[in-house]
C-alpha cells in the first residue's frame, strides 16, 4: 500500500465523524492529535511522551473509558510536557463526542501498513493528508495551502543553498520551508556531504517561520516534526510587533494571507515606513526589510494583483521595494489555482541590494495567464506548465529569449507609470474588439462617442416621427 492509498483511507475516515457535526479542517486536527502518537511509536521517538500517554495504552481503550482516557491524554500533554509535544498539543480539545467513533478511528490508523508508510516516508504521508484537506473546497483550508507545484518551482528559481537562513512569515502548514529543505537535501545527500555541525544547523536553524491561526500552527508544527525541521515556528502575528524580530534572512519563500485587517484597522506593527489596511502591501514592507542587506539575499512571494497597481502607500511601498532590492522578475500567475475563482495572482522575486537607493533598473515580466486553460480538478497545474516560464528566467542572456509572453519594462518606463507594476500581459484573444480595451481613456471616449451617436440618431427618428403626425 503506498502513502497515496493511506491517505484515502485517512481521509475516507471523515465520513464516520458526520453524525458528530465535524468538518473536514477540524477532522485533520483531530487526525493530527492521533497520528503523533502513532508515528512517534513507529519511528521509536516516543521517548519523550509519557509512558502513560503513548499509542499502546490508547489503542487499548474502549468505549467511554476510551473517551474518557483520550481528553485526559489531550489535557495533560497539552499542559505537562514540553517541546514539540507541548507545542503541538497546546489548547487541544476533542470534538468527538461518539465514542464508537473515537475506536473505530484509532483502529482503522493501527491497522494502516506503517511499513510501507515509513519506507515512502512518514512526513510525506502527512503532507499528502494535508494537501487533501486544502483541496476540498468544504474545508476551506486553501487559504492557508500553496499548490505543491508552483512551491516547488519558486523554491528550485530561488535556490536555497547550506548554510541560509531561511523564512516563511505566513508559513500555512510549512510547506515553503519543507521544500526548501528536500532541496538542499537533494542537492548534498540527504546531509551527507555537509559537516556534523553544518547538518545541525540545518536541522535547528536554517528553517523557521510564523503562523497566527493556532491549529494551523499544530499542522505546521507536526509536518516539521515529521520532516526532521527543529527549526522555530512562532505561533504570532507576522504583523504585529512580534514580527519586528524577524530579520537578517538569506531566504524568504511566502504566500501572505490576502484581504485586510478586520474592521479596516492599520497594522500594530509601529516600524513600518507606510502602515497599510492592506495585510499584502504590509506584509511586503516586512519581507524586504527583513532580507539581508548583502546584495545576496532574495525572495520570491505570492501577491495579488491590486499590490501591482494600488494608489498612494501602494505606490510608495513599490517604489520603496524598487530602491531596497532588485525586483527583477515578475511572473502572472493563471487565475483558478487556488483561493477563490477568478483572483488574480502573480510572484515577485526579488533580490535586497547592498544600498538603499536605485537597485531596480528593469524588471522583466512573464505573462502566464493570458491565453491560459482553465485549472481545476480535472486540468491540474503542472510543472511542465511553468517550463518556458523557467527557461526564460534562467536564461543567461533575457533579452534573447524569443518568447511573446516575456517582457521588460526600464525603470523610467514604470516611474511614467506612478510606479505600477501591472504590466506585462499580452495580447487576449478571447476579447473581439482588443484595440478600444488597450487604453482606458480611450475605450471610455470611444463609448461616449457611441451614445451621442446613438442620442443623435433617436433624436432625428423623433423629429421624423412628429413631423409625420403633424
Amino acid at each position: 500500500m503506498n502513502n497515496q492509498e493511506i491517505v484515502s483511507k485517512l481521509w475516507n475516515l471523515c465520513n464516520v465523524l458526520r453524525d458528530d457535526g465535524i468538518t473536514y479542517h477540524q477532522y485533520v486536527t483531530e487526525l493530527t492529535y492521533i497520528l503523533f502518537l502513532k508515528m512517534a511509536k513507529e519511528t521509536g521517538t516516543d521517548g519523550a511522551i509519557p509512558a502513560t500517554y503513548r499509542w499502546e495504552a490508547l489503542v487499548k481503550k474502549q468505549g467511554i473509558e476510551l473517551k474518557r482516557f483520550y481528553n485526559e491524554l489531550l489535557t495533560h500533554l497539552g499542559e505537562e510536557t514540553s517541546g514539540r509535544i507541548l507545542q503541538i498539543y497546546a489548547g487541544a480539545r476533542s470534538n468527538i463526542d461518539e465514542p464508537k467513533n473515537l475506536e473505530k478511528i484509532i483502529l482503522n490508523i493501527d491497522a494502516l501498513d506503517w511499513y510501507s508508510a515509513k519506507e515512502e516516508g512518514l512526513g510525506n504521508l502527512y503532507e499528502g493528508l494535508l494537501e487533501k484537506n486544502a483541496n476540498e473546497k468544504k474545508s476551506g483550508a486553501g487559504q492557508y495551502f500553496t499548490p505543491r507545484v508552483l512551491i516547488n518551482v519558486m523554491t528550485r528559481l530561488i535556490a536555497p543553498q547550506p548554510g541560509e537562513r531561511c523564512n516563511d512569515p505566513a508559513c500555512g502548514t510549512f510547506g515553503f520551508m519543507i521544500a526548501g529543505d528536500r532541496f538542499i537535501k537533494d542537492a548534498t545527500d540527504d546531509y551527507f556531504d555537509l559537516s556534523t555541525a553544518a547538518q545541525a544547523f540545518q536541522k535547528n536553524e536554517a528553517f523557521s517561520g510564523s503562523e497566527l491561526v493556532h491549529d494551523t500552527h499544530r499542522l505546521a508544527l507536526m509536518n516539521a516534526m515529521l520532516h526532521d525541521i527543529d527549526g522555530e515556528i512562532l505561533l504570532a502575528d507576522t504583523l504585529s510587533n512580534a514580527g519586528k524580530a524577524m530579520k537578517n534572512f538569506d531566504v524568504v519563500l511566502t504566500n501572505p494571507p490576502f484581504g485586510t485587517k478586520k474592521g479596516g484597522e492599520r497594522s500594530t506593527r509601529d516600524d513600518l515606513t507606510f502602515p497599510s489596511s492592506n495585510k499584502q502591501l504590509n506584509f511586503l514592507q516586512h519581507i524586504y526589510r527583513s532580507l539581508k542587506a548583502d546584495g545576496k539575499a532574495r525572495a520570491a512571494v505570492v501577491l495579488p494583483d491590486n499590490v501591482l497597481f494600488a494608489d498612494g502607500d501602494g505606490a510608495s511601498i513599490r517604489a520603496d521595494l524598487m530602491h531596497k532590492c532588485n525586483l527583477h522578475t515578475i511572473l502572472r500567475l493563471p487565475t483558478g489555482i487556488f483561493y477563490a475563482q477568478g483572483v488574480k495572482t502573480n510572484v515577485l522575486f526579488f533580490t535586497r541590494g547592498q544600498s538603499e537607493k536605485d537597485n531596480t533598473k528593469e524588471v522583466w515580466f512573464y505573462d502566464l495567464r493570458t491565453n491560459m486553460k482553465n485549472f481545476g480538478k480535472t486540468s491540474p497545474l503542472t510543472e511542465a506548465h511553468f517550463d518556458d516560464f523557467i527557461a526564460a528566467y534562467t536564461a543567461a542572456d533575457r533579452s534573447a529569449v524569443s518568447d511573446e509572453r516575456f517582457c521588460c519594462f526600464s525603470r523610467d518606463q514604470i516611474k511614467e507609470k506612478n510606479d505600477s507594476l501591472d504590466l506585462g500581459l499580452i495580447r487576449d484573444d478571447s476579447i473581439i474588439d482588443y484595440e478600444d480595451m488597450q487604453d482606458p481613456i480611450e475605450s471610455g471616449e470611444a463609448v461616449v462617442a457611441k451614445l451621442e451617436e446613438a442620442v443623435d440618431l433617436i433624436q432625428s427618428v423623433l423629429k421624423e416621427l412628429r413631423s409625420l403626425e403633424a
